[in-house]
């Protein structure tokens, strides 16, 4: 079974698709999305953001299932590890996963990824410390890095 919902939160409407009980995407909502009816997963998901938005929830643990090549999969297994309320830089992920000169791929590779927020591609940032390039737009990158650097003290 395939579907969508919506998520209405403080920094803009998720959309959430997924497929066969494991999320396949959580991204900026499409203007033209349509929710189909809640379900148990839909459910857990939105309970999880409801406590990430609020600052208890520190990880995610709701089923998904991603689709990339070798090199995206490692470049988002890296992004999971990154703890919650820090940052790392491109060239940081690229060392982490043994390719430090590949900054670049990386950047690619955190742009594709499909599941922001859970998967914190939003905790990437230039080697300047500068926040740079965000699926979901630089405003809200900075609204979750302020959200996690208040809830981590």
């Amino acid at each position: 079974m395939k579907g969508t919902a919506i998520y209405h939160s403080t920094v803009g409407d998720i959309q959430l698709d997924y497929e066969d009980g494991a999320v396949t995407a959580l991204k900026n909502a499409d203007a033209d999305a349509k929710a189909d009816a809640p379900n148990e997963l839909t459910e857990l998901v939105f309970r999880q953001l409801d406590e990430y938005f609020a600052g208890t929830r520190k990880t995610f643990d709701f089923p998904y299932r991603l689709h990339g090549t070798p090199f995206q999969e490692k470049v988002w297994a890296a992004l999971r590890e990154i703890p919650y309320g820090e940052t790392r830089s491109y060239k940081d992920i690229a060392e982490a996963i043994g390719h430090p000169k590949a900054f670049r791929a990386v950047g690619m590779a955190n742009h594709a990824n499909p599941i922001f927020i859970a998967i914190p591609c939003h905790r990437v940032i230039g080697a300047s410390g500068s926040l740079v390039g965000y699926g979901g737009g630089l405003e809200m990158k900075r609204a979750l890095l302020e959200l996690e650097r208040t809830n981590s003290k």
